[in-house]
């Protein structure tokens, strides 16, 4: 993964055609799903309203975790208006296509099963019905109640088939860790149709947000939650997912990946001096990281010294797994000409900017 070694003032552009990975859109109101909810469970919504296992909630540094300028002039909150997110993100980078991770439906993360699956078939009939019927250049996560894997694996047969569904999102914190075998039918259901598994950042899960306990402060929590991913990572990889359903592709969407490289690195080494515990690991994890998982550009982890970007990605060696994301509306927000601190070789922008996520998504 060759780049030109000198840095450029400002950021690096790019004319490559853009595939955007990680578009978060909201519900203009909390009764925004009522419309796709079998009645018992709007009910349910007003008289108990959800539940979950509570971490820190918004807003994170801005109301909505948001751009100051990304609320609509409609009133409702940002990534909740398609012709605002249209103008103000679509046309204005001429995305191709970008793929959308909603995260206020809470689907996953209810601790009522029943209720978190009306929600998951709610949250995925809303998105077409409001996002990508309208606007053919967005595709859909299937959002499933993970912790229920009939339930889930239901919901992908249900609408898995529908190509403007694209991956089936899970979030970084769950129950367990999700290379246990509770969560591997869901894997099975999505492998089978060519679906690649998305780990967003978040999530609450029931344990501390940290793994030295809960933070005093939402700076710990942001700076620490890519503790999650690795955690993630090496459960997959450990627990044999990927010899037992060797086509999965899994992507980790906003957890950066400035830790990926060391992890690579530690696991083989570990692996080599413990490999007989694992006789299901049959060769090395970097190996199956580089085969199986994709990483979101958003948050790029910028080095001290522009050029160390390209040494990263040169020492890592996972040529077509880095997949340009912006994260609108988040306050992080990253452009697409002011995504590297350095300029790339054009091959190399041109595959992370868009044809990376072509092959993924297909």
């Amino acid at each position: 993964m060759a780049v030109v070694p000198e840095p450029v003032r400002g950021r690096a552009r790019t004319r490559s055609p853009i595939v955007d990975a990680d578009i978060h859109v909201t519900l203009a109101a909390p009764d925004a799903l009522d419309p796709y909810l079998p009645a018992r469970w709007v009910e349910h919504r007003k008289r108990y309203g959800p539940r979950y296992h509570y971490g820190s909630d918004y807003p994170r540094f801005h109301p909505y975790a948001a751009r100051t300028d990304a609320w609509p002039p409609s009133g409702v909150p940002p990534g909740a208006d398609l012709p605002f997110l249209r103008e103000q993100l679509l046309d204005a980078w001429d995305v191709e296509f970008g793929v959308l991770n909603p995260l206020h439906g809470g689907g996953g993360q209810q601790l009522s099963l029943d209720f978190g699956a009306a929600l998951a078939r709610a949250e995925n009939d809303w998105q077409i019905a409001e996002w990508a019927e309208p606007e053919p250049r967005l595709r859909a996560s299937i959002i499933v109640p993970w912790e229920d894997p009939d339930a889930s694996v239901a919901e992908i047969r249900r609408v898995g088939d529908d190509p403007r569904f694209v991956q089936v999102m899970f979030l970084a914190r769950a129950i367990e860790p999700l290379g246990r075998r509770r969560y591997w039918p869901i894997y099975r259901a999505a492998a089978e149709r060519g679906l690649p598994i998305a780990i967003h950042l978040g999530g609450w899960g029931g344990g501390p947000l940290t793994g030295a306990g809960f933070p005093s402060f939402y700076i710990e929590e942001r700076t620490g939650m890519i503790t999650g991913f690795q955690d993630q990572v090496t459960s997959l990889v450990l627990e044999g997912v990927f010899e037992e359903i060797p086509d999965l592709r899994v992507v980790l969407v906003e957890g950066g990946w400035g830790w990926l490289l060391p992890l690579l690195w530690r696991l083989d080494r570990t692996w080599r001096l413990m490999r007989d515990e694992l006789p299901h690991v049959r060769r090395p994890p970097s190996e199956y990281i580089r085969e199986h998982v994709y990483v979101t550009t958003q948050p790029v982890e910028e080095p001290p010294r522009a050029e160390q970007l390209g040494e990263f990605l040169t020492a890592i060696d996972m040529p077509g797994r880095f997949v340009f994301a912006t994260d609108y509306p988040h306050w992080d927000f990253d452009a697409p000409d002011r995504v590297f601190p350095t300029r790339l070789a054009p091959e190399l922008l041109q595959g992370i900017m868009g044809d990376n996520a072509r092959a993924l998504y297909r």
